[in-house]
Parts: structure tokens; C-alpha cells; sequence
């Protein structure tokens, strides 16, 4: 069981390695977002209530959407190795399809929070700020719960899925709501009561708080419900994922 999700784990790792114009278009939009929003607003927005400049305060959302994104869009993989089979000769070897999945799952969580650390180093150089070494240990933390959690769902929506233009469609419907809604750039605080209300149903917000506590040593909800939470939803990610993936079809 360990073998093949290791071999499973470092498949997807390598893959990504050997794609260079994988790695730099898929952080694009994310520095885009630090380099137009963080320093392009910084200047005219400020933060009530806090002394962190507006840069400071999105850079912990913007390393959470780079995680969501890369990782959700993993699940696409599935679909890539059903169509060229070797999805088939995976399920037919003597292997439990859990350790196939968790396989799957550790690779895609992997190369998301590679990522993830990447837009941690720009946001840093640009002027974000880190609370101090152990800040950055338990950002990594929620790093990792993020990324193993919208890996699973990643999979468990291509698991019931043949077409890939299909699934990008279907995952932009899901994850830009999650992301908008997360809290990443804007106060929920100040918030009108129905984004507030979405908000704290977003699980992606819980995410986004434990990284701003983590990196700022602030946040707009208690690191503890925060903590709680994703790890909920992480657990139940997993099960879902785990859940269609024993059920595929090929």
C-alpha cells in the first residue's frame, strides 16, 4: 500500500517538475493579483482596525487561492488517465483503490503547496511580513489542510466526470464562488450582513483566517474555530473523495 502511493505521489510530482510552462502559467494569476491588487491598492486602502497595510492583508488569501486552484485543478489528472488508460491498468492491479486515491491526492496536495510557497516568497519580497518562525510553521500547516482537502474534492468531482472541458467548467463554477466569497480580499467585517452570512459558510474562509493568523498574527475569526473547522472539512474531503473514486467506471 505504501509503495504505490508513493509511486503515485512522486508520478505527480515529477509530471509537474517536467513541466515548465506548467509551473509558470499556473502562478500567473496569482502574482498578477498580489503585483495589481496588493501594490496597486495598497496606497489608497487601508484596513480598520488593524495596522497591516492593505498588501499585507490579502497576501495570506492570495496564497490560499493559489493552494484552492492548483489543487482542485489536479483532479483533472483523473480524467487525463482515464482517457489514456492508464487509469484502467491502474484500478485493475492488486491495490486497494483507497491507496490509489490517497496517492493521487498527496501528489496534487503536494505540487499546490510547492506553489503555495512560491507566492509566499514573492509576497514577501514585494513587502508582506511574517509573524515569525512559528507563524510560518503553522501557516504550513494550513497550507497542507487546504491542499489535501480541495485536492479530494477535485477528485471526487473528476471521478464522476469523462470530459475535461467539461470539468474546468464545472470547477470554475465551484471554486471562484468559494475564493469571492472567502474573504481573501476584503474585511468581513465590514461586510454587509448576506457576504458575511456566505462567508461564514465558505470553508475556504476558515482556511484564509488560519493563514492570516498564522503569517500576521490577526485574523477576523478565532484561530481555534478556524482550526476546527478546516480540519473538519479536510476529514470529510477525503471521505467524499475516497467514497466516488472506489465507485468509478472505466
Amino acid at each position: 500500500m505504501n509503495s504505490v502511493i508513493y509511486t503515485l505521489w512522486l508520478r505527480s510530482l515529477k509530471r509537474y517538475l517536467r513541466s515548465k510552462s506548467r509551473m509558470i502559467g499556473s502562478l500567473g494569476m496569482p502574482i498578477f493579483f498580489l503585483v495589481v491588487l496588493g501594490l496597486g491598492l495598497n496606497p489608497v486602502l487601508s484596513i480598520s482596525g488593524s495596522d497591516n497595510t492593505y498588501l499585507k492583508f490579502i497576501f495570506p488569501g492570495i496564497i490560499a487561492m493559489t493552494i484552492m486552484f492548483t489543487s482542485v485543478f489536479s483532479g483533472i489528472q483523473i480524467i487525463w488517465d482515464k482517457q489514456f488508460g492508464f487509469l484502467k491498468e491502474a484500478l485493475v492491479a492488486p491495490v486497494s483503490r483507497t491507496s490509489i486515491m490517497i496517492g493521487q491526492t498527496l501528489g496534487g496536495a503536494t505540487i499546490a503547496i510547492i506553489q503555495g510557497l512560491i507566492i509566499l516568497v514573492v509576497s514577501l519580497i514585494i513587502g508582506g511580513t511574517i509573524s515569525g518562525i512559528q507563524g510560518f510553521f503553522l501557516a504550513l500547516v494550513f497550507m497542507i489542510l487546504i491542499a489535501v482537502s480541495f485536492t479530494a474534492l477535485g477528485i471526487a468531482i473528476a471521478s464522476k466526470m469523462e470530459d475535461m472541458h467539461g470539468f474546468q467548467i464545472i470547477i470554475n463554477l465551484v471554486i471562484f464562488p468559494i475564493f469571492g466569497l472567502s474573504g481573501a480580499l476584503f474585511p468581513l467585517t465590514n461586510a454587509p450582513i448576506i457576504l458575511r452570512t456566505a462567508a461564514y459558510i465558505d470553508p475556504l474562509t476558515y482556511g484564509v483566517e488560519g493563514l492570516r493568523y498564522s503569517l500576521l498574527g490577526t485574523s477576523q475569526v478565532n484561530p481555534i474555530i478556524s482550526s476546527i473547522v478546516v480540519v473538519i472539512f479536510t476529514v470529510a474531503m477525503i471521505i467524499l473523495g475516497s467514497s466516488f473514486f472506489k465507485k468509478i467506471k472505466i
